[in-house]
C-alpha cells in the first residue's frame, strides 16, 4: 500500500473549539505538520518560538479575536509575510472584506468542506514556495552583481546608482512598476561577465590597447553565459541586459551591432544609465565630469550611441536620478 509523504510544511490552527481543531486535525493531519492553539494569545506565544508556513486562524474568539492576532502578526516584519486564512462562521462579505483589509489572503465559511480546505491551503503554500523561490534567485543576482565588482574598477555605489536611474528611466518611458521593478534587480548584473575577463585587462589603470579592447568586448557574452538559460523571468532579463547594455542605437556598438528598436528597450535603458553614471563618477583612469558635461555628450550621441527618445526623457528627469546619486555616493 503505497503511503503519501507529508510535507515539511507546518501549519498552525487556531480555533478555540475543539471539535473545529478536530475537524481540520482530521482534514489535513495526512499532509502537513499542524500545531494547534486554542487562543489568539497562545497562537502568539507559539509563532514567536516557531514560525509556521501558514496560519488557518478563527475569527470570533474570547479575550483577542482573530483579527487582533492578524492585525498583531502584520505589524511584525518577520511574521508579515506568513499567509493566513479566516475560517469562520461569520458570512456578512463585510466581515470577509475587513479580514482581507487587514492582510489575510482568504477567507473559508463554516462549516469547512474538506475539498476547499485542502486546495486553499495547497494554493497559498505554493504561492508562499513561488515567492522564496523568487528571493532566492534575487539574492544569486545580487551576489553575482557583487562578485563582478571586484574584478572592476567601478564600485558598489555605482551598481546601485546606474540600477535605480534604470528603474527611474524605465518608469518614465511607460514601464509597469513591477517591470520597472524587474529591471532594477536585473540592472546589477549587467557587467557580470567581466569575471571571465583577464585581471591584466581589468585592472590596467591606463588605456586599452586595440588587442586589449577586443577581449573587453567579450564580457557581453561572457555574462550571457554565465547566466545561461533559465526559466527564471528575472535571470533572463539579466542575460538580456548583459547581452545587449552596451549596443548603440547606429548599430556600431557590440557584441552583435544590433540597431534601432532591435535592441530590447531593457538594454537601451541600461545603456543610459551605466555611461551617465560612469561619466559623472571618479575613475583611477579620470576624473568625474560635471552633469552639464556628462548631459552634452549624452545629447551628442542622441541617435548615435542612444535612443532618442530615452535621450528626450532622461533630461526632465535629471532631478531624481541628482537625488540618487547624492544618496548614493562614494
Amino acid at each position: 500500500m503505497n503511503t503519501v509523504q507529508k510535507s515539511n510544511k507546518s501549519i498552525l490552527v487556531v480555533d478555540d473549539e475543539p471539535t473545529n481543531l478536530r475537524v481540520l486535525n482530521q482534514i489535513l493531519n495526512d499532509s502537513y505538520k499542524l500545531i494547534f492553539a486554542k487562543s489568539g494569545q497562545e497562537a502568539l506565544r507559539l509563532i514567536e518560538k516557531e514560525a509556521p508556513n501558514l496560519i488557518l486562524l478563527d475569527v470570533m474568539m474570547p479575550n483577542m479575536t482573530g483579527y487582533e492576532v492578524c492585525e498583531h502578526l502584520k505589524k511584525k516584519s518577520q511574521f508579515k509575510s506568513i499567509p493566513i486564512i479566516f475560517i469562520t462562521a461569520l458570512s456578512d462579505p463585510e466581515d470577509e472584506a475587513k479580514g482581507l483589509t487587514l492582510g489575510a489572503v482568504d477567507y473559508i465559511s463554516k462549516p469547512v468542506s474538506p475539498a476547499v480546505v485542502k486546495a486553499r491551503v495547497k494554493t497559498h503554500l505554493s504561492l508562499v514556495d513561488a515567492d522564496e523561490l523568487r528571493s532566492t534567485r534575487l539574492q544569486v543576482i545580487q551576489r553575482l552583481g557583487r562578485a563582478s565588482e571586484y574584478k572592476d574598477n567601478e564600485t558598489g555605489m555605482h551598481i546601485m546608482r546606474m540600477s535605480h536611474y534604470s528603474k527611474i528611466i524605465a518608469l518614465a518611458y511607460g514601464f509597469s512598476v513591477e517591470d520597472a521593478d524587474d529591471l532594477f534587480n536585473a540592472a546589477p548584473m549587467h557587467d557580470i561577465g567581466k569575471i571571465g575577463i583577464p585581471d591584466s585587462i581589468m585592472l590596467k589603470p591606463g588605456k586599452l590597447t586595440h588587442e586589449e579592447f577586443v577581449v573587453m568586448k567579450n564580457h557581453p557574452i561572457i555574462g550571457a553565459e554565465i547566466l545561461g538559460d533559465s526559466d527564471s523571468e528575472l535571470i533572463a532579463l539579466a542575460k538580456l541586459v548583459s547581452l545587449t547594455h552596451h549596443e548603440k542605437w547606429d548599430g556600431t556598438g557590440y557584441p552583435n551591432q544590433l540597431k534601432g528598436e532591435d535592441i530590447p528597450i531593457e538594454g537601451r535603458i541600461v545603456a543610459l544609465a551605466d555611461v551617465f553614471d560612469a561619466l559623472t563618477s571618479v575613475r583611477p583612469y579620470k576624473d568625474a565630469w560635471t552633469v552639464e558635461a556628462a548631459m552634452e555628450l549624452i545629447n551628442k550621441e542622441k541617435g548615435k550611441h542612444f535612443d532618442p527618445h530615452l535621450v528626450e526623457i532622461f533630461e526632465p528627469l535629471l532631478e531624481q536620478i541628482l537625488e540618487i546619486k547624492e544618496r548614493w555616493k562614494d
